[in-house]
């Protein structure tokens, strides 16, 4: 091996590590919480598990067109929560599923989570709204406000529940205007709204 030979192999060395590098800051910025947002302190992580519909959000395109979306949490071996997201697509006349990992950044008392579906890739979770009474309603983003998400433990919410939610979202700098509301109905043959199989 010649000495260019080993120039050229300490460059790519140094250009494998900072590719690293960069991954790993983007990774971990992945799991960041966007400016002005607060996550829910005093979270209670057990009283959050089992299964929400979800009522209005900001769009995704793994979302759209899907009604009677569901998301069911569960706790892992690992200290982990599963996450199972279900929606049901009318035009194809089958049901969507995804499944994924979450886990706490800070602690099981704070309401900041880092969830991947892909592998390595994390994003955020975070509540920064929720009914601390009852644990009936959750709002939910992620690393930046383009995501949004109004969560129930009932697939219909009252107009005051929703207006404040809304009231909530605007305030804090998300696009209310662009808001989609999830159509959650039975299903034919159903008698109950379609949950998820998880049990916790």
């Amino acid at each position: 091996m010649g000495s260019h030979d080993v120039f050229r192999g300490g460059r790519m060395q140094k250009y494998i590590l900072t590719v690293m590098l960069a991954a790993s800051a983007m990774l971990a910025g992945c799991a960041g919480v966007p400016k002005g947002i607060t996550p829910v302190q005093n979270f209670n992580a057990q009283r959050y598990l089992g299964a929400w519909y979800e009522i209005a959000r900001l769009e995704h395109r793994q979302e759209k067109g899907l009604r009677n979306i569901t998301a069911h949490y569960r706790l892992r071996d690992d200290g982990g929560i599963d996450v199972l997201n279900r929606g049901y697509d009318p035009q194809k006349g089958e049901w969507r599923t995804a499944k994924g990992k979450a886990y706490f950044v800070k602690g099981p008392d704070v309401g900041h989570l880092k969830v991947s579906f892909y592998g390595p890739f994390y994003d955020s979770y975070i509540v920064f709204g929720l009914d601390e009474a009852d644990y009936q309603y959750a709002y939910v983003t992620s690393s930046d406000k383009n995501s949004l998400w109004f969560l129930s433990r009932n697939p219909h919410v009252s107009e005051k529940a929703m207006d404040r939610f809304i009231k909530k979202a605007r305030e804090l700098g998300f696009a209310t205007d662009k808001l989609v509301y999830v159509e959650q109905k039975s299903m034919d043959g159903d008698k109950a709204f379609p949950m998820h199989p998880l049990k916790n």
